[in-house]
């Protein structure tokens, strides 16, 4: 990986990122990893060497690494931290780095600490809960204790007090724990076997030199085209209409001042967040259908 500093940071930025601690221990597939595209996870592989990132877009990765050494300071007795556990399914050795596992006596809750912006703490992430199903799967499988409960412990870095007094769903502190529906044992061994068959087949066809699966529309952060019907002058939409037709209908039922702004639809992660979108064809041929 090319690690660049375009904006001048502190040596001390690059030097963190060039002595990198994550490690997946020699297992074919990381939790992080089977819950990637697994497009991505190839492409990554593929292109280890050519791959850019600068310092400025993983500082928030930094301090989620910083997170650690702060609890490492305040454990207590019964607290395992960033314990790695390995197991293996249909052939594939996999493994997990629990940031906290609290150890009761009829069971362990397990913790995961997560750097985020207050949008993710107000809406639905099924990646959390998928996640940390598989940590719960692993500490089972390898401890054969039971997990009792799993949570994220969500730290918001754009949290607003203000906010926070007056808006609806709005998180009340800086840092709060969301509690994570448990699925059974043998749900949580379904979806990995799932998962390990997904990424099963983009390996095969990447040592194949085949086309790869391709990323789903979520696993894109894929935003539909919309239309937005407001008044004439306004910023706000009185209606969002997912067709023109939709739209016009709305417009001819409000009657004059009334306007249609057409608000693009957009893969936010290819274009934004992916560090192997100049690599990824289903990409490339995407922004060739937009020019044309």
């Amino acid at each position: 990986m090319i690690i660049t500093n375009e904006f001048g940071l502190p040596e001390t930025f690059v030097n963190i990122m060039k002595r990198p601690t994550y490690s997946k221990g020699g297992a074919n597939l990381s939790v992080t990893e089977m819950m990637n595209s697994p497009r991505i996870v190839q492409l990554r592989k593929t292109h280890d060497e050519e791959i850019t990132i600068d310092v400025a877009d993983n500082v928030f990765s930094m301090f989620g690494s910083a997170m650690h050494l702060l609890l490492e300071h305040g454990k207590s007795p019964n607290h395992i931290l960033e314990e790695r556990l390995h197991s293996e399914v249909d052939g594939w050795s996999i493994s997990g780095a629990i940031d906290l596992q609290v150890i009761e006596e009829d069971g362990i809750v397990i913790n995961d600490y997560k750097t985020v912006g207050v949008w993710a703490t107000m809406n639905e992430k099924p990646e959390w809960e998928q996640q940390l199903n598989i940590y719960a799967w692993l500490v089972e499988k390898v401890k054969k204790i039971p997990v009792k409960k799993v949570a994220i412990v969500a730290i918001i870095k754009d949290f607003n007090k203000r906010e926070s007094k007056i808006k609806e769903g709005y998180p009340k502190a800086q840092i709060i724990t969301i509690d994570i529906p448990l699925w059974s044992y043998e749900e949580r061994e379904n979806f990995i076997k799932a998962r390990i068959r997904l990424h099963s087949d983009a390996y095969m066809a990447a040592q194949m030199g085949e086309d790869l699966p391709i990323c789903t529309s979520v696993e894109m952060w894929e935003k539909e085209t919309t239309f937005a019907v407001k008044k004439v002058g306004n910023k706000r939409a009185t209606v969002v209409c997912a067709s023109q037709k939709q739209a016009d209908q709305k417009v001819t039922e409000l009657g004059k001042g009334y306007e249609i702004e057409i608000r693009k639809g957009e893969r936010t992660r290819c274009a934004d967040y992916c560090m192997v979108n100049k690599f990824c064809n289903q990409y490339q041929q995407y922004l060739k259908s937009l020019e044309e």
